[in-house]
């Protein structure tokens, strides 16, 4: 499967540096480039890539909003935010906006190919680092919501301990081992509770388990 790639940065040099390295990967292709925020969303809604690189800093419209905006309505695309700045607000409303996955520009090309492969392919890219940066985020942002919200009182008991595991950053194989299950059953609770909750990945899944109280930061 050919993955379609919009590249997102106002610098015309990182562009052309991005796609050169992508196009090098036969399994990937640019469709578009977009030089702001704004170019970016109406580019994404008209060419409806897979993925589409955003850099955080840029004109007229920055990538989180672009990001909010792009994911806010029905689409297939994914975002992977880009930036050079290693910051862990950025980490966290760059996830909250709907990004599937966080990475440096500096970060390896082949770390680069793996992400957006990931994310085409429907899962996110949440890091242990990335996960503990948003678990540190809400230690100093203590959710404002009291209780779980409503949606989750429609997931089975084994949804919701496969929910609080995925939410401490295990992975599939992890989840697996801990709830003595197959890792094709774990996978296939996670797609269960994703469909049941509405929610796009992996990325969103922790966001919620966060924000409703079900998992709490420091928690063993």
């Amino acid at each position: 499967m050919t993955v379609s790639v919009l590249i997102a940065d106002d610098q015309a040099l990182v562009r052309a540096g991005f796609r050169k390295l992508l196009e090098a990967e036969p399994s990937l292709r640019v469709v578009a480039e977009a030089s702001d925020g704004v170019e970016a969303v109406e580019l994404a809604r008209r060419q409806q890539p897979d993925v589409v690189l955003m850099d955080i800093r840029m004109p007229r419209l920055d990538g989180l909003e672009a990001t909010r905006r792009l994911l806010k309505g029905p689409t297939r695309t994914r975002v992977v935010m880009l930036t050079t700045f290693d910051l862990d607000e950025y980490v966290f409303d760059a996830l909250t906006a709907g990004a599937s996955g966080f990475l440096l520009k500096d970060s390896p090309p082949e770390q680069l190919i793996a992400a957006i492969q990931v994310v085409a392919g429907g899962d996110a890219l949440l890091a242990p680092p990335i996960t503990r940066r948003l678990i540190e985020e809400f230690v100093r942002r203590p959710p404002a919501r009291a209780g779980p919200p409503h949606q989750l009182t429609g997931l089975t008991a084994r949804e919701l301990d496969v929910l609080r595991l995925l939410a401490r950053g295990l992975s599939n194989a992890e989840i697996a081992a801990d709830l003595v299950l197959g890792e094709a059953t774990v996978k296939t609770h996670v797609g269960n509770l994703l469909m049941k909750l509405g929610l796009r990945d992996r990325v969103q899944a922790v966001v919620l388990a966060y924000e409703s109280g079900l998992v709490h930061p420091g928690a063993a």
